[in-house]
């Protein structure tokens, strides 16, 4: 089962000089498509347990659209094992001018993760 949210950077996102985004403001999209996954496969919100793996490869900028897709690749009573992957695929152009924007057509991965998620038994409901 896979989900995908999109999204774009704001500059509230923004945390650093340059308008760099904050790497936590991904784990925090990882987190919303892990809920949306745990929903549609328990029907329960879960728990996020831990990330095994985390990989920043590229930066993130206010402005940025990214992409999250997240997939359940493994399933135990209680837990569910998840990987997640992060993409740019819009770029501001601002060299161009303030509201120039460009589709990537081959988009940036940014990070890739991977991690564990709970839902007690109790609460699964499929």
């Amino acid at each position: 089962m896979k989900c995908t949210l999109k999204m774009r950077m704001g500059l509230n996102d923004a945390h650093y000089g340059g308008n760099l985004v904050d790497g936590a403001k991904i784990l925090q999209l990882f987190g919303d498509v892990a809920t949306e996954l745990l929903i549609r496969n328990d029907g329960d919100e879960g728990l996020f347990k831990a990330y095994d793996e985390v990989e920043f490869i590229a930066p993130v900028y206010a402005g940025d659209y990214i992409e999250v897709i997240g997939e359940i690749i493994g399933f135990g009573t209680t837990s569910r094992k998840m990987k997640f992957e992060a993409k740019k695929v819009v770029i501001p152009r601002t060299d161009i001018n303030e509201s120039a924007a460009d589709y990537l057509l081959e988009p940036i991965v940014v990070c890739k993760a991977s991690g564990t998620c709970v839902v007690p038994k109790g609460k699964q409901r499929s």
